[in-house]
């Protein structure tokens, strides 16, 4: 994979200056007044401004303290201080409905601390939505849950619209990128979910940019495919904190768009592959779109 970007200065496509507006402000303050979190800031997302003055935001359950080690990401790490809120699925409902959202993205720290892993605390907040907001479609972005079918199963029985888990990036930079994980366990999670209910659109996504060559990308892609995923989305990695792993390329947009068509070639259902993509960015947007016609 090639670039004619120099890594240490920040390309002009990535930068972004969104001003607050009074969604953005009544976003903030809903997270604030039901005592939520949201990857959007724990996870310092650069479309963060965007969505929130869109008056849209992905909600992040099981607390804000990561049992992972995941060497890109900025969520606090660390042995969780408490059992996740009961209330929690309740407050994200409340919050979603008065945001009047029609598609809701739930994702989750991993809580390998708990029996359940906070797959019951992803069912109640699905219920929990279907019985506040009529006609919501729900996308959950899970944790592997170590593979526990129990576990996958509590998750896709609460009936979530699309069912999302990322694999990141390539074998080769697993031990690296994502410590604790294991590629072959995430692709038959999403294997597993397909064979639990066929009607769930399943999704992954990869991060760009950490060391990666094309071919590998396109091996992974074609892996996604053949254990039954139908959505994939392709962005940047961005380096949140100075611990964090360091970017190795800055991918040119048509490198995006290159990929955005090997994948719908090899079969995916929709592409969603820009620097700036993220897997819940305008995650509503693509699951509505015709396949293929949504821009990064």
């Amino acid at each position: 994979m090639q670039t004619n970007v120099e890594i240490k200065r920040l390309p002009e496509w990535l930068k972004k200056d969104v001003l607050l507006n009074d969604q953005s402000r009544k976003v903030y303050s809903l997270i604030q007044e039901y005592n939520l979190n949201t990857v959007c800031q724990s996870a310092r997302c650069p479309n963060k401004n965007e969505c929130f003055s869109r008056g849209t935001a992905t909600f992040m359950i099981n607390g804000n303290t990561c049992t992972r080690g995941c060497t890109f990401c900025s969520v606090p790490k660390g042995k969780p201080p408490e059992l996740p809120d009961e209330n929690e699925p309740l407050n994200v409902a409340f919050a979603a409905k008065t945001l009047e959202l029609t598609h809701v993205v739930i994702t989750s720290v991993n809580r390998d601390d708990l029996p359940d892993q906070g797959s019951e605390q992803f069912a109640s907040t699905i219920n929990n939505l279907r019985k506040e907001i009529s006609n919501v479609t729900i996308e959950v972005l899970t944790p592997d849950f170590r593979g526990v079918k129990s576990c996958i199963k509590t998750v896709v029985d609460a009936c979530p619209d699309i069912y999302n888990h990322n694999l990141e990036t390539v074998p080769r930079l697993y031990s690296e990128v994502r410590p604790g994980a294991i590629y072959e366990r995430s692709l038959e999670l999403i294997k597993f979910v397909k064979e639990l209910n066929k009607e769930v659109i399943t999704k992954s996504g990869l991060m760009l940019g950490l060391g990666e060559e094309a071919g590998e990308v396109i091996q992974v892609m074609k892996d996604l495919f053949s254990y039954g995923c139908d959505y994939l989305t392709l962005g940047q990695y961005m380096q949140p904190t100075r611990d964090s792993l360091s970017v190795k390329q800055y991918l040119l947009p048509e490198e995006f768009e290159s990929f955005k068509k090997i994948g719908l070639e090899i079969g995916f259902k929709k592409v969603f592959s820009g620097p700036l993509v993220r897997s819940s960015y305008h995650a509503g947007e693509l699951h509505r779109a015709e396949a293929g016609s949504i821009e990064a």
